[in-house]
C-alpha cells in the first residue's frame, strides 16, 4: 500500500492534456467532498506547469464556488495572462460536471534582492517538545456522527503538534488564537515547486477553524455548517515541507455567517515563510440532518 505522503504526492502530479490544460484526479480524505488545499496544491502546479524558469510562485489569490466530488478527477484550464519583463501571472480555472469549481490567479516572480523586514516568530514551545496528540479511543470514536469518524479515523501525510491543543469534540470558548507545528511524514525531493505546492494544501488546514475559538463550537459538532469561500497565500522565503513548519494563525473577525482567518507560517529557525488569509461560511443550524449538505472544514 502507498503511504499518504506518496499518495499526496501523486495527487499534485497533474496529467497534462494539452500545453493549458491538466487532469487531477481526487481523494477521500473523510471530508465528504474534496478537500479545499487538494484543489490549491492541484492548481498551483498546473500553474507552475506553465512557467518558464527560473520564475517561482509568490502569491495566489483564490474563490471556492462548488463543492468537488471526490469521485471523479478535476480538470484545470491555465490561462496564461501575462508575462512581463519580471513577474507572471497567470489564471486557473478548476472544472468538474462541466461546472467552475473553483478559480485562482497566481502570480510569479524571478529572483531578485531587496529590502526585508518580518515580524519575529512567536515563542513557543520546540515540536520535539510537544507530544503527539493520543489518538481517539475506538469506544469514543464509535459514538460520533459518520461525517467526524471519517475525518478523525484516518492517516494523513502531514504530522501536526499543537501548542495549546484543544478538543474540538467539547470544545470550550477561548481567544481565536491557534498555533501548530506541522510537517510532511516523510522525506521528499528537493524541488521547491512541489514545496509550495505541498504548503498550499497544507495551509487550507486549521485556519477556518480558529474562527469557532471564541463561540465554543466545531465542525464536528452535528449542528454546525463550514466552508471555505476564498484563499489568499503568499510565499515570503525558502522552506521545505518536510521540516518543521509553525502555522500561527489569528481570527480578527466573525459575522454575518463568515469568519476570516490569517495565518504566518515560520520555519523553525524563525523565518517568516508565507501568509494566509482565508474567509469561511459558518452556520449553526437549528437542524442537525442539514449540516452535512456542505463541504466539510477543519
Amino acid at each position: 500500500m502507498p503511504s499518504p505522503v506518496s499518495e499526496l504526492i501523486e495527487l499534485l502530479s497533474l496529467e497534462r492534456l494539452e500545453d493549458n490544460l491538466f487532469r487531477g484526479q481526487s481523494r477521500d480524505i473523510g471530508t465528504k467532498y474534496v478537500f479545499g488545499g487538494q484543489v490549491l496544491g492541484q492548481a498551483l502546479s498546473a500553474a507552475q506547469a506553465t512557467m518558464p524558469e527560473p520564475r517561482a510562485a509568490h502569491s495566489l489569490h483564490a474563490y471556492f464556488l462548488r463543492a468537488g466530488d471526490i469521485e471523479h478527477p478535476i480538470v484545470y484550464d491555465v490561462d496564461r495572462t501575462r508575462d512581463g519583463g519580471s513577474f507572471s501571472v497567470r489564471r486557473v480555472t478548476a472544472i468538474q460536471h462541466g461546472k467552475v469549481i473553483f478559480f485562482c490567479a497566481a502570480s510569479f516572480q524571478e529572483a531578485e534582492r531587496g529590502v526585508e523586514h518580518q515580524p519575529p516568530m512567536p515563542q513557543v514551545p520546540d515540536p520535539d517538545d510537544i507530544a503527539p496528540a493520543d489518538p481517539i479511543p475506538p469506544e469514543v470514536l464509535a459514538t460520533l456522527p459518520t461525517k467526524v469518524q471519517r475525518w478523525l479515523d484516518r492517516a494523513g501525510p502531514f504530522e501536526f503538534r499543537h501548542v495549546h491543543p484543544r478538543n474540538d469534540l467539547r470544545p470550550a470558548k477561548q481567544p481565536p488564537f491557534n498555533q501548530v507545528w506541522f510537517r510532511l511524514g516523510e522525506r521528499v525531493g528537493d524541488g521547491p515547486e512541489l514545496h509550495r505546492a505541498l504548503l498550499a494544501y497544507a495551509s487550507d488546514f486549521h485556519l477556518l477553524g480558529t474562527t469557532t475559538f471564541p463561540h465554543g463550537i466545531s465542525y464536528y459538532q452535528p449542528d454546525v455548517q463550514m466552508a471555505s469561500l476564498d484563499h489568499g497565500l503568499w510565499f515570503h522565503r525558502p522552506f521545505r515541507a518536510d521540516e518543521w513548519l509553525l502555522y500561527a494563525i489569528d481570527s480578527p473577525s466573525a459575522q454575518g455567517a463568515r469568519g476570516l482567518a490569517r495565518g504566518q507560517v515560520f520555519s523553525r529557525d524563525g523565518r517568516l515563510v508565507a501568509s494566509t488569509v482565508q474567509e469561511g461560511m459558518i452556520r449553526v443550524v437549528d437542524d442537525a440532518r442539514v449540516a452535512g449538505t456542505v463541504p466539510a472544514k477543519d
